[in-house]
């Protein structure tokens, strides 16, 4: 199985952010198509259940009993290291849903 797609599949079982532009255009006295606004924002994409599933079927072919102890133990920890990280930032994002709720704020999650 191809390394990168195992990558972005640990990706998006994981969770990340990213961010997202928006651009809008106008046509100048010239003709041309000219820059109006740009905005960037960033967004947070939370942990899937299906990639995470995905990827640790796939991921099994990989042959993991081929790898060392010690190998086994660096890669135990690296993956206990971005769930929590990624149960970090699911946590903040709920909290602030919630909070953001409270004070009446609709459309909070898109």
């Amino acid at each position: 199985m191809d390394d990168e797609i195992l990558k972005t599949l640990l990706k998006k079982a994981t969770g990340y952010s990213r961010d997202e532009v928006q651009e809008e255009y106008a046509v100048s006295g010239e003709g041309e198509m000219v820059l109006v606004k740009r905005k960037v924002t960033k967004k947070y994409y939370p942990p899937d259940s299906t990639a995470l599933k995905t990827y640790l079927e796939l991921s099994q072919d990989r042959g993991v009993e081929e790898l060392s102890d010690e190998q086994l133990a660096k890669e135990k920890a690296r993956l206990l290291a971005e769930l929590a990280s990624s149960g970090k930032k699911s946590a903040a994002v709920a909290k602030s849903v919630s909070a953001a709720k409270r004070k009446g704020v609709k459309n909070v999650e898109s």
